[in-house]
C-alpha cells in the first residue's frame, strides 16, 4: 500500500527555540551549581523581549537574564537590523516550586524511600531501522536541511541567511520501504538584498539536494523554498516565541505518538522529559539488537508515585519475540522509577542545551546519554531472539 507521510524541522533561530534554548540554558547553568535544582522554566519572546517564568527551587546563584544573552548571542541575534537581539528588554518572574508538588516528589507515595513522579502524564519512546540513527525518515531529512542551514549561516558559506529557518519533508513509501519524496519545503529568514532568485538557486543546490537522498528524488519532486517569496523579518520579531511549542520535531516529528508534555526547562523529575528519554533508549536497544524493524513503548505516572502505572511495547507487526516477553525484559533491565532513570542516564549533569535545538533524539553532532545503546542489555535480547 503507497502512503504518505511528512515531517517537519526548525533552526535553532525559529522563535520557539530561542526560548526554549533560553530555558534549557537555565537548567544547565542551575544544575552546574546545584544538581538537585529543581525547575519548571518557561520563556516567551517578542519583538525587543524576554519574558523568563516558572518554578525553581534551587541553591544555585545564577544571572538568569545574562544567561539569556549568552544563548541569544550563540544563536546568531546579535544584529539590531533583524529586530531581535542580545540587547533585548529582559524580565523575569521566578517563584520556588509548589511546596504540594515537592512533598510528593521528595518521598514517593508508596516508598519513601525514593523520589516520586514530578507529575502524571502518559510518555512515549520510539525506534526505527529506516535510518542509521534509528530514526522516522521524514524527521531525519527535514533535520540535515535544517541544521545545513545552520552550518551554511554560521560558516559564512551563504552570507544572506539569518538565524530563523524551517523545512519539511513528504516521504512515500510503499509499504514500510521509502519509494520517494514527491515534496519538499524549505524557508528560510535571509538579508534585504539578496534576489529571490538567486537564493532560491543556492538554497536548492547547497542545502536541499546535498541532505536528501538522490535516489528518492524524482523528475516529479516539488520543491518549495521561500514559497511567499520574502522572509526578511524572521525570529522573534516577526512571531512571539514560547517554551514547548515545537514537541514534534522535538521528537518523532509526528510518526510516533506523543503523550503532550514538553522538555525545556524542566529538571529531570519531571517525568514528561526523564521517561521520554528513557523510552526512546530502550526502544532503539530493541531495533539494534534486531528484535524489531519497529518499536515503540508507554509508560505512564501518576504523581508523586515511583513506578509507573502502566508499561506497554508494541513492534507493529516486526517483531521477531512476542510484545510479553520484551515487556518482561524491559523490566529485568530497566528501573523505571524516576530516580533509577536519572541515575542511569546521569540526568542531574548540565547536558540539556544542546537538545534545545534540532531535536532531543537520534543526534549525532552531540554526545546524548540516552542515544547510547545498552550493549549488555542487547546481547541479552539477541539471546531471546
Amino acid at each position: 500500500m503507497r502512503r504518505l507521510f511528512t515531517s517537519e524541522s526548525v533552526t535553532n533561530g525559529h522563535p520557539d527555540k530561542v526560548c526554549d534554548q533560553i530555558a534549557d540554558g537555565i537548567l544547565d547553568a542551575l544544575l552546574s551549581e546545584d544538581p538537585s535544582s529543581r525547575s519548571a522554566c518557561e520563556v516567551t519572546a517578542e519583538p525587543g523581549a524576554v519574558h523568563i517564568m516558572g518554578e525553581i527551587t534551587t541553591k544555585a546563584r545564577i544571572d538568569y537574564k545574562e544567561t539569556a544573552r549568552r544563548i541569544i548571542r550563540s544563536i546568531g541575534y546579535t544584529d539590531p537590523e533583524y529586530g531581535f537581539d542580545d540587547s533585548a528588554s529582559i524580565t523575569c518572574s521566578i517563584h520556588e516550586q509548589s511546596g504540594d508538588i515537592a512533598m510528593g516528589v521528595d518521598s514517593s507515595y508508596s516508598d519513601s524511600s525514593t523520589i516520586g513522579a514530578g507529575d502524571q502524564g502518559m510518555m512515549f519512546g520510539y525506534a526505527t531501522d529506516e535510518t542509521e540513527t534509528l530514526m522516522p525518515l521524514a524527521l531525519f531529512l527535514s533535520r540535515k536541511m535544517t541544521m545545513a542551514l545552520r552550518d551554511a549561516r554560521e560558516s559564512g558559506k551563504l552570507p544572506f541567511l539569518r538565524p530563523d529557518g524551517k523545512s519539511q519533508v513528504t516521504v512515500e513509501y510503499d509499504g514500510r520501504k521509502p519509494v520517494s519524496i514527491p515534496a519538499v519545503v524549505l524557508s528560510t529568514q535571509h538579508d534585504e538584498d539578496i534576489p529571490l532568485e538567486t537564493l532560491r538557486e543556492k538554497v536548492l543546490e547547497e542545502i536541499i539536494r546535498p541532505s536528501l537522498p538522490s535516489s528518492l528524488l524524482t523528475d516529479s519532486t516539488r520543491f518549495y523554498i521561500n514559497p511567499t517569496g520574502r522572509f526578511v523579518l524572521g525570529g522573534p520579531a516577526a512571531d512571539t516565541g514560547l517554551t514547548g511549542r515545537k514537541i514534534i520535531a522535538d521528537t518523532y516529528g509526528g510518526y510516533a505518538h506523543h503523550g503532550g508534555g514538553a522538555f525545556s526547562g524542566k529538571d529531570p523529575t519531571k517525568v514528561d522529559r526523564t521517561a521520554s528519554l528513557a523510552l526512546r533508549n530502550i526502544a532503539k536497544t530493541i531495533v539494534a539488537a534486531g528484535a524489531a524493524a519497529e518499536c515503540e513503548l508507554q509508560a505512564a505516572y501518576a504523581i508523586g508515585v515511583a513506578e509507573p502505572v502502566s508499561l506497554a511495547v508494541f513492534t507493529y507487526g516486526t517483531g521477531r519475540i512476542g510484545e510479553d516477553r520484551i515487556i518482561r525484559w524491559v523490566r529485568d533491565h530497566y528501573d523505571l522509577r524516576p530516580e533509577g532513570m536519572i541515575n542511569r542516564f546521569g540526568l542531574r549533569s548540565p547536558i540539556y542545551l544542546g537538545s534545545a535545538s534540532f531535536g532531543a533524539f537520534g543526534r549525532t553532532d552531540i554526545t546524548l546519554p540516552w542515544e547510547i545503546v545498552d550493549e549488555a542489555a542487547a546481547d541479552d535480547l539477541r539471546s531471546l531472539l
